[in-house]
C-alpha cells in the first residue's frame, strides 16, 4: 500500500525526492541510497521502488537485489550497504527514542507513551529520522501536526 505524508506534498508527485515509505525500505534491506542514485533513476523506477513490497524475507531480498542492480547500472558500483537493526526502535513501541524525545521538547511538544504506541511503525520511523542530527528537520514538526501528536 502505497502512502506519502502530508508533510512530502510538495515533492511525492514528482518524486524528486526519496519519499519516507523508500527510506524505510532502504532500511529494512540495508540499502544506502543516495539522493543522486535516485535522480539517476526514472520515473518509473521510483514508482516502482514506491510500489514494490519490502516486508517479507524474500520481499525485502528481492528489493535489496533490484536497487542493486539499478545502481550499479547507472554509477558502475554498488550502493553502500547499511546495518539491519535486528530489533529497530520504529518497532519498539514501548520506548520514545531519545532523539525524538529531544527535538519534540525542542518545538515545544512532549510526546507521550500511549500516543507513540498508537502510531504506525512508518510513522515512528519518520519522526526517527527527521529527528536524527544529519537531517534537516524541517519537517518534524509538520509530521507532528499529521500525526496528531502537536497538542502538548
Amino acid at each position: 500500500m502505497t502512502q506519502f505524508f502530508q508533510f512530502e506534498a510538495d515533492f511525492v508527485e514528482s518524486l524528486r525526492c526519496i519519499p519516507m515509505q523508500v527510506r524505510f525500505k532502504l532500511d529494512t534491506c540495508g540499502i544506502k541510497l543516495k539522493l543522486q542514485h535516485w535522480h539517476q533513476f526514472t520515473t518509473a523506477q521510483r514508482q516502482t521502488l514506491v510500489d514494490l513490497p519490502c516486508e517479507r524475507e524474500t520481499e525485502i531480498f528481492n528489493y535489496r537485489s533490484l536497487l542493486r542492480t539499478w545502481v550499479l547500472e547507472y554509477s558502475g558500483t554498488y550502493p553502500s550497504e547499511l546495518e539491519i537493526a535486528s530489533n529497530p526502535d520504529w518497532l519498539n513501541a514501548t520506548t520514545i527514542p531519545e532523539s525524538v524525545h529531544l527535538k519534540s521538547l525542542e518545538v515545544g511538544h512532549t510526546i507521550r507513551l500511549e500516543q507513540w504506541l498508537a502510531l504506525s511503525p512508518l510513522q515512528r520511523f519518520a519522526l526517527i529520522k527527521l529527528s536524527s542530527s544529519n537531517h534537516e528537520n524541517s519537517n518534524f514538526f509538520p509530521a507532528l501536526e499529521e500525526f496528531h501528536l502537536s497538542q502538548t
